[in-house]
């Protein structure tokens, strides 16, 4: 492990979207929705090895959950509650904001909302898209989380990509809607672009020092708090391989899963990590 480096003093909010491996947006074409109840669940020893992780290195962190994984396993929200993190919210079904009705997204929102607050008795402040889907063509979403009674979203990422992105919105916390605030992945801004520094594939793709340099100068440069993100699957190499997808969705979903929980722990030792309300100045009502 190296030596932790000298930061700016700065709390980076370090946040894990709960779902499981088949319930990837990318495999979403290879794994019916009605076969999820009946695949090898995986969630809860990872959650259970990141909870573990996260203690040993006095991390704490929010978790965007699926209110589908909070009805099935309601004692892993519970864990992470009891360990002091905070408990938001990925919707229920893993649907992106992009392919709902606003009535039909609306309504995912808040039944995911209402599982989480029942499950961990906790008031649930944000919610974060599956797939980072809101962009310029669904922005009444944002109107949606509002009326659903989050504080915040963490849905939008400043990039470009072909799956998501919104590279002209701003790269730090704005006001949406009026009392929701939405909080953009992090990028790290070179030669007039946007560079993608919030984690996701592209944390195990690149050396870690990438993501290292690119959290420092977003502190020290940028004077700001980075926010990061993966998935409790993206620790868990032996994860069931799913059959007939292509070779961009393969390598996109697989690569280098078996150096991800060794780069996280350098991560935490190197920079300062807390939940998301907490570095944003967030507070339940």
């Amino acid at each position: 492990m190296t030596a932790a480096l000298p930061t700016t003093g700065l709390s980076n909010a370090l946040t894990v979207d709960v779902e499981d491996y088949f319930q990837v947006s990318a495999l979403a074409p290879h794994i019916a929705r009605h076969r999820w109840d009946a695949m090898p669940c995986r969630v809860e020893r990872n959650v259970d090895r990141l909870l573990q992780l996260f203690e040993r290195h006095r991390a704490h962190a929010t978790f965007f959950t699926l209110g589908w994984i909070a009805e099935r396993y309601p004692r892993i929200v519970r864990s992470i509650a009891a360990a002091g993190h905070e408990i938001a919210s990925h919707g229920y079904g893993h649907l992106r904001a992009s392919e709902q009705t606003p009535e039909e997204f609306s309504a995912d929102i808040r039944r995911a909302k209402q599982l989480l607050e029942d499950t961990a008795g906790v008031e649930v402040l944000g919610y974060r898209a599956p797939s980072f889907s809101i962009g310029h063509a669904n922005q009444w979403a944002f109107d949606c989380i509002a009326e659903a009674g989050y504080r915040y979203s963490s849905s939008v990422y400043p990039v470009r990509h072909d799956h998501y992105g919104m590279p002209d919105a701003p790269r730090f916390p704005y006001e949406a809607r009026p009392g929701l605030l939405e909080i953009p992945l992090t990028t790290a801004r070179l030669l007039g672009r946007n560079l993608p520094a919030g984690g996701g594939g592209y944390f195990r793709f690149f050396p870690y020092q990438v993501s290292q340099w690119a959290i420092r100068r977003v502190n020290r440069v940028d004077g700001r708090p980075a926010i990061f993100y993966f998935h409790p699957w993206e620790i868990d190499p032996d994860q069931p391989r799913i059959p007939g997808v292509s070779l961009k969705t393969r390598f996109r979903h697989y690569v280098n899963l078996h150096r991800t929980e060794a780069r996280l722990s350098l991560l935490l030792a190197d920079f300062h990590w807390d939940r998301v309300d907490r570095c944003f100045g967030l507070r339940a009502s």
